[in-house]
């Protein structure tokens, strides 16, 4: 009887070992609006779950720091991997690490250079940057046409060019007004990378300010570095009433500057369901269940008139 018993209580222990799921994630930056609402979307989902924990490591924007936090994922035995990567031309290592361990691993929010070639454990959660863009640069032309602005003067502000986000919302603008979807003539007066933040987007709206260029819309690739330069414009006394400013992401900060009036067009990157897209495909691939290689999850299009939409959301 005692060994009936002992049998019954190991097999217990032993079904409970099972179902409990270890995830590392490797998120490139903890100090990023954007990613701490991705982050904590993940950390949210996964205490729904039974049995499911997150360990959660901030790279530090060093790629050198993610790779090494990957390897020890592995070497601690986690059952999976989530990565949001520092650089994503450096992601092949990264896949490299896992596959060569068995371990599934998922890349979220920003795309790996080698997404068309992941192996069968691997996957991408993400929002499809042909829409991110494509969305801001048309409402940013509707604005400017509306304004009889034709043609308009603009500057463009880029994330991190290390970043597919970055080089892809760039490439959407200009498709934008090659395409003839653009209801004026753009002309871009600058170009220049922010780095993704409001400090650096500040001191480069300072700077093209100095030259003295009139210009009549901003289009960024996040609102991080839209309100850095918005702030650069009131600073400067310049009316926020003459200049459209568009950016990418719908974060709090962003829609209360466009309840403002400052900010004209944003788009909504839902991190916290590419989070919990994420920990769902890093459980699936864990238990051994395939997965499509690419999720993605809609951008969606915020103006004042539908703000109200969206406010609880990032």
């Amino acid at each position: 009887m005692k060994r009936l018993v002992l049998g019954a209580i190991t097999a217990a222990l032993m079904s409970t070992a099972a179902h409990a799921e270890n995830i590392g994630v490797s998120m490139a930056l903890f100090d990023d609006n954007f990613l701490t609402v991705l982050r904590n979307g993940m950390s949210d989902y996964a205490k729904t779950l039974d049995g499911v924990n997150l360990q959660i490591e901030d790279a530090q924007n060093d790629v050198a720091k993610q790779l090494d936090q990957i390897n020890n994922f592995v070497a601690s035995g986690v059952d999976a991997i989530i990565v949001n990567p520092v650089d994503t031309s450096a992601t092949e290592a990264m896949t490299r690490a896992a596959e060569a361990a068995g371990v599934p691993l998922v890349y979220v929010n920003r795309e790996p250079i080698n997404v068309d070639t992941l192996p069968d454990n691997q996957a991408f959660v993400a929002s499809n940057e042909q829409e991110s863009g494509t969305l801001e640069t048309k409402e940013v032309c509707r604005l400017l046409s509306e304004k009889g602005k034709n043609p308009a003067r603009i500057y463009i502000m880029m994330g991190e060019l290390s970043n597919q986000a970055a080089v892809m919302r760039t490439q959407d603008i200009k498709d934008v007004m090659k395409s003839g979807e653009c209801q004026v003539e753009l002309q871009i007066i600058d170009e220049q990378t922010a780095n993704w933040s409001r400090d650096e987007a500040q001191d480069l709206m300072t700077n093209w300010l100095s030259t003295g260029e009139s210009f009549d819309a901003l289009i960024s690739n996040n609102d991080e570095m839209a309100l850095g330069a918005i702030q650069a414009m009131k600073a400067a006394n310049l009316s926020m009433e003459d200049v459209v400013v568009g950016g990418v992401d719908a974060t709090q900060d962003a829609l209360a500057a466009m309840e403002a009036g400052d900010l004209d067009v944003t788009v909504f990157q839902d991190a916290a369901g590419q989070g919990k897209g994420a920990v769902d495909a890093a459980l699936k691939l864990a238990k051994g269940e395939s997965v499509d290689q690419k999720v993605y999850i809609p951008f969606q299009l915020v103006t004042p008139a539908n703000i109200a939409d969206y406010k609880s959301k990032n």
